[in-house]
């Protein structure tokens, strides 16, 4: 007899964030911007998992930790497509995408050599001048860049 049950591709969170849908290629991006690393809870992390809408996708799992909407909002640069569930007692109690902040501060450099923030002890700082697609520019230069194109700090 066939089994026609699937597996979990990564194990079930009792309580906790899961975040879903980021795409592969910037999974550990969205780690480090997050600072997951640091984290001294259970963290389980996914990789070119299959996904019906991207090909492949990450996906990060942090027990007993509900992160601020200002610091989920960090990955939206990164990964629009990224989806936040909250997670109590095993059943999922939220569900949201990210969104991108109209100000990004502190996770892009300026790609102008010439910007104060490059010469000058000083947090970057982009306004996002277009959504689709993505489109920052420098706060004090004027400097534009794409998202995709975006150094990450």
């Amino acid at each position: 007899m066939p089994n026609n049950k699937k597996e979990l591709a990564v194990a079930a969170l009792r309580n906790g964030t899961v975040i879903d849908r980021i795409p592969s290629p910037v999974l550990f991006q969205a780690v480090r911007l997050l600072g997951i690393e640091k984290l001294d809870r259970h963290v389980t992390i996914g990789n070119n998992l299959e996904s019906a809408k991207l090909g492949t996708k990450g996906i990060i799992k942090v027990a007993d930790t509900e992160f601020p909407e200002s610091v989920l909002n960090r990955i939206a640069l990164i990964a629009p497509t990224a989806v936040v569930n909250t997670i109590r007692d095993f059943e999922v109690v939220g569900k949201r995408r990210v969104e991108l902040p109209d100000t990004i501060t502190g996770i892009v450099k300026c790609g102008n050599p010439k910007c104060i923030t490059n010469n000058e002890p000083m947090q970057t700082k982009f306004e996002v001048v277009g959504r689709d697609p993505i489109e920052i520019r420098c706060h004090y230069c004027n400097h534009t860049v794409a998202g995709k194109d975006a150094q990450i700090l």
